[in-house]
């Protein structure tokens, strides 16, 4: 009778059940909801399990040190901090002369700015048709005068202040190298207790890796991140499942330290994503590139658009990038070195806000423009020695960027100080596939990159003097992990540390420089660190005196090119038209620093006019007959308001020719007519400018007989 009783109960709240369903739809949802909300906390449970688990294994598995050993380790690092702070105060002091030294090198340019806008106000006012015309010249002269004069002042206050400083330099100069010798002194006690300590063997092994690389990952991507990317749906449980039964995979993620904002779903939801678009994403540096986009776009970067782009994605698509990376390294685009990069050194390639077009521009525009930058055989300034060569210091001519163009493009046509020029060398290194951040410096905008030599830093100070934005905050604790991560084979024990510490809950603490102090297995991290490294050179810095400076000079790498009989060669066809290669020049024959002759990437050679260049160029040509010629010229020009002034034997007034601005494409000149003799003729070029000068290249002209 009463199971009798529980059958009718049960199938009269069944009937009425399923007559709610009917009669309202939303049910249906809630349940579906409420079985959603019971699955993640369950899969939440069980992630949140694991990682318990593997905590606890790891802790019976590690070595037990000697508290005494752990002691003298501390009070060992303890002396080490106190020597590096003494090191630190030594070192502020030359960085205040160094500092009046670049206020000086500003003064000189600020000056020599001023004189340059009065020289082209003066010759504005000469050439003033109405009386608004000479009153804006002559308001421009009396501005630019006293701004010459302020300078002048600043200059003088500047050169004493810099004078002084420099009379205590010897003093400063030995108490430095008193303070590095003790330092040196401290670091080899801290790496003795370090060996005293036993761990090396253990740090050597592998036997826990299956687990600390485990645990890194469900540590890294939290038990809820897990949960809440698998509540999405049943695709994206499976990826996480997936994850954490390939142990190479989350090995290769931990070593390059993880996805941005520990997104390890995401991350593996685009590093699938990119296995399906590409069959070739899937070994050798391909699959690090993959690997590398997923880790880094695992948190959205925002794309950095034209302003007239306004249809353009807000973010960058990591398919895409990758996709777009893949075709340049295919078509031998990018630096020879790209293929040996680690997927950590890849992050530092693929993290730009730049659109994938904007990349494709600037690898053309510097092959077109400037080919020796990329044939460079000096990895300091390859690619990024365009910085100094074309990207003009100051920021006058920052309003005329045009919302049309993309900023790297901007940059390039109109010039800027420190930060858009650190901003534009990353853009072109991050172009060719070579590894980049920002070195911010007080006051100062820079930049480093890698070399198969080791990180550099170029347009700022030497290491030890700025920051980066990556969790190795200070740029000689960032110095220290590129160096380290040179051995690969050895620096694996670094992050077994740094997983144990994790696993023990110490503070996360990435270099010796950090203001918090490390646990005792970070603390152990840092020390095999510096044992790896201790004796690895360390580059100096390329170009710090150009960070604020306008000059272009940093060794041309065409400056020594031989120019060969077949690109000296003017040709006249059977129609009449004569071909003049740039490089058939009679005047100058050879590179002079101002007018370089380099290989062309189509073939052949190119004149480069560079933006600090003077004087003229000119060819001694054989017409066929006399009359008249249109004159093209085949040019490339990074920006605009640029003219060659053209003179044919000697006639004045000279020719206007105004380029093209053809965003660093190869474009034409408009047809110039011009008179030439039967036999010998002579045509002498040189530059004029409406604005700041900039540089061009010409690859050739011809004279076309009109008719």
């Amino acid at each position: 009778m009463m199971k009798l009783r529980m059958y009718w109960v049960h199938s009269v709240c069944a009937v009425a059940l399923a007559a709610a369903w009917n009669l309202c739809p939303a049910l249906p949802v809630m349940a579906a909801q409420a079985d959603s909300v019971a699955s993640t906390h369950g899969t939440g449970d069980r992630y949140a399990q694991m990682l318990s688990q593997l905590k606890a294994e790891i802790e019976r598995a590690l070595p037990k040190v000697d508290a005494q050993k752990i002691a003298a380790y501390d009070q060992a690092r303890k002396a080490e901090e106190a020597a590096e702070k003494r090191v630190e105060q030594a070192q502020s002091a030359f960085g205040e002369i160094n500092k009046a030294r670049g206020l000086i090198g500003h003064a000189n340019w600020w000056i020599g700015d001023a004189k340059k806008n009065v020289a082209k106000a003066q010759d504005a006012l000469k050439k003033a048709k109405t009386d608004a015309e000479r009153q804006a010249a002559k308001k421009t002269i009396d501005e630019q005068t006293q701004r010459m004069h302020d300078g002048e002042e600043a200059l003088k206050e500047r050169q004493a202040a810099l004078d002084k400083a420099e009379k205590n330099e010897p003093k400063l100069t030995g108490e430095l190298n008193a303070a590095k010798d003790a330092l040196a002194k401290a670091k080899a006690s801290t790496l003795s207790a370090f060996d005293a300590l036993g761990l090396n063997a253990f740090l050597a092994g592998d036997s826990l890796d299956t687990k600390l690389i485990k645990f890194e990952v469900l540590f890294g991507g939290t038990p809820q991140g897990f949960s809440e990317f698998a509540q999405q749906g049943e695709a994206q449980r499976q990826l996480i499942e997936k994850l954490l039964s390939d142990n190479d995979l989350m090995k290769q993620m931990v070593m390059a330290d993880g996805p941005t904002g520990g997104n390890y779903g995401k991350a593996m939801e685009i590093y699938t994503a990119i296995q399906h678009a590409s069959p070739k994403a899937g070994e050798g540096v391909l699959q690090r590139l993959a690997l590398a986009i997923a880790l880094e776009h695992a948190q959205p970067i925002k794309q950095g658009n034209a302003k007239n782009d306004v249809d353009a994605p807000a973010i960058i698509d990591p398919v895409k990038r990758y996709l777009a990376y893949e075709k340049a390294y295919l078509n031998s685009e990018l630096d020879p070195a790209f293929k040996d990069l680690s997927t950590w050194d890849l992050r530092f390639v693929v993290d730009g806000d730049e659109p994938d077009e904007t990349l494709a521009w600037g690898r053309e525009m510097l092959r077109n423009y400037r080919p020796d930058h990329i044939t460079n055989n000096d990895y300091k300034w390859r690619y990024v020695g365009s910085v100094a060569s074309e990207i003009r210091y100051g920021s006058d001519d920052n309003k005329y960027d045009q919302p049309d163009l993309q900023n790297y493009q901007n940059i390039l046509k109109n010039g800027g100080v420190c930060g858009r020029r650190a901003f534009f060398g990353r853009f072109i290194l991050r172009a060719f596939g070579i590894p980049t951040t920002a070195r911010p410096q007080s006051g100062h905008a820079a930049l480093v990159h890698w070399t198969p030599d080791g990180w550099v830093v170029n347009l700022g100070a030497g290491w030890g003097s700025g920051w980066t934005k990556t969790r190795y905050k200070d740029d000689l604790d960032f110095l220290a992990t590129t160096q380290a991560r040179a051995d690969m084979a050895a620096y694996i024990q670094v992050k077994r540390a740094q997983w144990i510490g994790d696993v023990k809950g110490e503070k996360p603490v990435f270099g010796f420089n950090e203001k918090a102090q490390p646990g005792f297995w970070y603390g152990v991290s840092l020390s095999k660190q510096r044992e790896i490294i201790q004796h690895t050179k360390t580059l100096a810095a390329a170009g710090e005196e150009l960070g604020e400076s306008n000059s272009s000079d940093i060794g041309a790498a065409g400056s020594d090119q031989t120019i060969s009989e077949a690109d000296r060669k003017i040709t006249v066809d059977s129609h009449g038209v004569i071909t003049i290669p740039a490089a058939a020049c009679s005047d100058p024959v050879k590179s002079t620093g101002k007018i370089i002759f380099m290989p062309s990437d189509a073939g052949g050679m190119q004149l480069h006019y560079s933006r600090n260049g003077g004087g003229s160029f000119e060819y001694t040509l054989d017409a066929p007959a006399a009359g008249r010629y249109a004159l093209v010229a085949k040019v490339v020009t990074p920006s605009w308001q640029q003219h060659l002034m053209l003179t044919v034997n000697g006639a004045n007034p000279p020719i206007d020719i105004e380029l093209p601005f053809t965003v660093g494409m190869w474009g034409q000149t408009q047809p110039a007519v011009v008179e030439l003799v039967k036999g010998k003729n002579v045509l002498s070029f040189t530059r004029r400018s409406d604005g700041q000068a900039k540089g061009f290249s010409i690859s050739h002209f011809t004279l076309t007989p009109v008719k």
